[in-house]
């Protein structure tokens, strides 16, 4: 069962990643026609246009894609504690929490990760193009930026990733279970 539980798991943490990658990438201003971009919409785009014809964008925020991203982590919870034999009541308040709890776990995994790969990435082929490094900087850098001001290159190494990653690691271990 345990076996059965972290595959489901696994694949409902990869769908609202992928959700909350196109949220983000919208929210950075992401070149969209990039390879990686194109994939995340394209995979994402089965809920989120159907929910566009009924949800208007909020100026600049896609509400369509907000809400897609709040049903995934919906699902992906409810499938999760179902699984493991605990059955969240109908209390919308534990519902709210647990949800809020994963998109927010999710987020702080997917910021570390995207950071980590974008520091390897800079230190492997510096100064040259590749989509990933692309997109992973129009992402990253607004969370670099404030590091980068606080804590000067030493050297020239760039030492914000490592702070950053600090922090959110900081901030994983303060998140309640759920």
């Amino acid at each position: 069962m345990s076996a059965i539980y972290f595959v489901i798991h696994t694949l409902l943490q990869l769908a609202l990643f992928v959700m909350l990658a196109r949220l983000l990438m919208q929210w950075s201003r992401a070149d969209f026609r990039n390879s990686i971009a194109e994939a995340v919409v394209r995979l994402t785009n089965p809920l989120v246009l159907p929910l566009r014809r009924i949800l208007p964008p909020i100026r600049k925020i896609d509400t369509a894609t907000v809400v897609a991203v709040i049903l995934v982590a919906v699902v992906e919870v409810g499938v999760s504690q179902a699984l493991r034999g605990y059955y969240l009541e109908t209390d919308p308040v534990l519902w709210v929490r647990a949800v809020a709890l994963e998109i927010t776990n999710v987020l702080l995994y997917a910021y570390f990760y995207m950071i980590l790969l974008y520091a390897l990435l800079s230190m492997i082929a510096p100064g040259g193009y590749s989509p990933m490094q692309s997109l992973l900087g129009s992402i990253c850098e607004p969370v670099l930026r404030p590091f980068r001001r606080l804590i000067p290159p030493l050297g020239g190494l760039d030492l914000s990733p490592l702070w950053a990653g600090i922090a959110i690691q900081a901030l994983l271990l303060l998140l309640p279970p759920f």
